[in-house]
């Protein structure tokens, strides 16, 4: 169990070879695939290509989350995580209920800009430890 903490909530956060670049075609790439999602739920195209971008928005997505996890843990405790992991659940309710898509990817929308904006007292805050951190408290 120590060896499992140790591994997901480092001392010191890991660091990637070309992190920087990496976050950055990751996050441009996620931007893509968001642009090209609101011509699906937004304006009610019949063609399903735009499903395309879906695809790309939930890869680009996947991969940072992971990258953010890898490098520390203590993203998944930090409201900047925690509203990650809900929006992917807004995104995943649109697979279920399609019709509030338009809805559901508003709130997506609104919820990304407002924790990309936010903050560092608010994207670090952790809920459960009720205050900002940025490691595992000892």
């Amino acid at each position: 169990m120590l060896a499992l903490k140790r591994a997901l909530f480092p001392v010191q956060p890991r660091y990637v070879p070309g992190q920087r670049g990496l976050n950055i075609a990751l996050r441009t790439l996620h931007l893509v695939g968001i642009a090209g999602i609101g011509g699906g739920y937004f304006y009610g195209t019949e063609d399903e290509t735009w499903r395309l971008y879906q695809g790309l928005c939930v890869f680009s997505g996947v991969l940072l989350a992971l990258l953010f996890i890898y490098t520390s843990g203590i993203w998944l405790l930090q409201l900047r995580g925690l509203v990650i992991l809900f929006k992917l659940l807004l995104f995943c309710a649109i697979f279920l209920w399609p019709d509030p898509g338009a809805i559901l990817m508003v709130i997506i929308l609104i919820l990304s800009g407002w924790i990309a904006h936010a903050p560092a007292s608010i994207r670090y805050y952790a809920p459960v430890y009720r205050r900002r951190i940025e490691r595992l408290p000892e």
